[in-house]
Parts: C-alpha cells; structure tokens; sequence
C-alpha cells in the first residue's frame, strides 16, 4: 500500500505531466526564469547546478532574508518574541499576499508581536508584515532593503541585490538559485531555534487559522522547509530542505511555470539527491561515486518535452519515460488542478487553493 506521501508525489506528477504540456507552448519565457540548484547541506558538495548563477527574480523567497534579519535583531536582544511592531500606513498598503493589518482614524494603527510576525512572513508570506519589519528595523523600507543586500553579501550571496524587504516587484531586485541555497543553509545553521517555523503549515491570527503554502511538508519524505515565492516576472519560486538519515539537502528550484510543475521539479531534486547518496554507499556503485564532478542524473532543463537517453538505461518494459534526463513516471493525467496566471503582486490572492 502507497503512504499519503507516495500518493501525493504521484498525484502531483499528474499535475506536472499536464503543465509540461502547457509550458510547451511558451518555453522561451520557461528558459528565461528557470533555474536550479541541489548542494549538501553540510558538506556543502554542490550535486546539481541548472542555470545556477543566471540572475532571477526572488519573489517571495526574500522573505527568508527579512526573517534572517528579524532573527539577528533578536540574538542581538534588540528586540523579543514579545516585542510589539506596530504598523504604518506604508505598510498596510502593500498588496497581496498581505495579514491585513489596517489603519483607522478611531483605532490608530494595528500591531503585533514579533512572534506573530515571523509566522506571518514565514507561513503566509505577508507583504504588509514585512514592510512592518523592515521600517522597525531598518527606520525605511529602502535602508532596510539596504541592509539586506550588505548582510547577503556577507554570507556569500555575491549576486542578490534586495530593492525591498517583501519581494515585491523592482526591477532592481535579483538573486540566483545558488544564492537562495546559500541563504536557506545560513537560516539553518544559525538559527536552528528559530528553524523549526518553517516546518510550520498554518498558524492562528485573530481566531482563524491561515494556513501556508509549501505542499511538501509533510507529503514528501524529510522536507522541513523552507519558502515559496510567486511574482508574474519570476515564475513560481520554492527553496527547501530535507533530512534523511543524516543527510541533509538543500534544493532551489526558481521560474516554475505553475505551482504544480514546481512542486514536482523539487519532490524529484529531492529523491534524486538521496539516489545518489545510495548509490555511493552500493560496494556494486563504488566506481561511480569515485567518478569526479559527478552530479545528479535527475536533471530538468526548462523547453519542450524531448526524449533523451537516461544515465541509467531503463527496461524497454519500465513504466517511465525521459524528460530532458529527467526520469519520470508515466501516469494517467489526474484531475487536479492546474494553477492559473495570478494577479500582479507577491504571490497574489489565489482564490481557495493557494495564496502563497
């Protein structure tokens, strides 16, 4: 019998067999926006690099570094998880995705508290909150943004540049998967107490229950994190985490075509990362784990459907086929269904199936 995680991977593979065909039809703007990454966590042994240092829009994956700053600024004791942030009118004109935060001339403006924010920012991708964190932090928006781009390049994220602290829109605003990897391991190693939100799939603000918007929590094996992020320009974004056995990985995968065919290139980085590690500990795999620069076989170019030799010949009999070196199952298509372009804005307000 298939676990629910087995069956959502499969499931979700119906949705992506369906967007590859969609993507078919416009693959120049797939080639612009994708791009992927697959290191070691703790070794920090790169196992795939797709177009990894190609700059991109982050969206709302910038999320991760207002949070990295929020997360300084409490080790500093500048501020606590009880420290109130109140909003200002900037703030809550941010568009969608956004907490609601309102100013009304009876009540002055709404506040919360830090912990609040950070599960605003990190499970609900909260625009309006994290205009609230940058102007707390920073005094503006823009030198917050400032200092965001300053502390990135001190972690080694050498070509992200941060325009604002949601990932809203701005043509000055940049990253590179490679950067985005760097930046989830940074959350990871140095603030393993704080790591634990981002395993978080809703949270509770004024007695509803908002949930969040990383599908894979929880369906796929040992995936612990860490941001989605949508904007028109850049495609649909997710960085995450998994931990097997004491392997950990880290994956990026930026300019999906739907959120479904994202989630899918990331579900299989992550297995592919872990076939790996098995084949190196198989005595029978010893000469290819000895092989240098060896990476992962399973790897998507953005494109049309092409039908490529796989590293590993499949049985003429097998129930896969090959996708640009992708190995992939071949499913009957299900119906779920398939995300639609969204309205301008970070991750926009995406009806009753996802606001990321």
């Amino acid at each position: 019998m298939k676990t629910a995680g087995a069956k959502f991977v499969q499931a979700i593979l119906g949705a992506f067999a369906i967007a590859l065909t969609v993507s078919i039809a416009s693959p120049a703007a797939a080639q612009d926006r994708y791009a992927a990454f697959v290191m070691d966590a703790r070794t920090n042994e790169v196992l795939l690099e797709d177009q990894a240092d190609e700059v991109r829009f982050p969206a709302s994956l910038t999320k991760m570094m207002t949070l990295y700053m929020l997360f300084e600024a409490l080790e500093r004791d500048d501020l606590s998880m009880n420290t109130r942030l109140t909003a200002s009118r900037n703030a809550t004109r941010q568009p969608a995705s956004r907490l609601g935060l309102r100013c009304t001339r009876r009540r002055g403006c709404d506040s919360l508290t830090v912990e609040q924010a950070i599960n605003a920012l990190a499970i609900q991708s909260a625009n309006d909150v994290a205009t609230v964190v940058a102007e707390r932090l920073g005094g503006t928006e823009a030198r917050f943004a400032a200092n965001m781009t300053a502390r990135a390049r001190e972690l080694g994220m050498t070509e992200t540049r941060f325009a604002n602290a949601s990932g809203l829109p701005d043509s000055r605003h940049r990253t590179t998967a490679r950067d985005m990897a760097i930046l989830a391991q940074a959350l990871w190693r140095d603030f393993p107490e704080h790591y634990e939100v981002f395993q978080r799939t809703s949270f509770s603000w004024r007695g509803r229950a908002i949930r969040g918007h990383n599908r894979l929590l929880g369906t796929v094996d040992g995936v612990d994190g860490i941001k989605t992020g949508y904007t028109r320009a850049s495609g649909f974004n997710l960085a995450t985490m998994a931990e097997r056995n004491g392997q950990r990985v880290i994956v990026v995968v930026l300019g999906g075509e739907t959120s479904a065919a994202r989630d899918a290139q990331v579900a299989y980085l992550v297995e592919g990362a872990y076939e790996e590690y098995a084949r190196r500990a198989d005595p029978n795999a010893a000469q290819f784990a000895s092989m240098p620069g060896r990476r992962l076989d399973v790897q998507l170019a953005p494109g049309v459907l092409q039908a490529q030799a796989s590293a590993r010949p499949l049985p003429p009999s097998s129930p896969y086929d090959v996708y640009q070196g992708m190995v992939i199952e071949t499913l009957a298509p299900v119906r779920a269904p398939i995300d639609e372009p969204i309205a301008q804005g970070d991750e926009g307000e995406i009806s009753t199936e996802e606001s990321e």
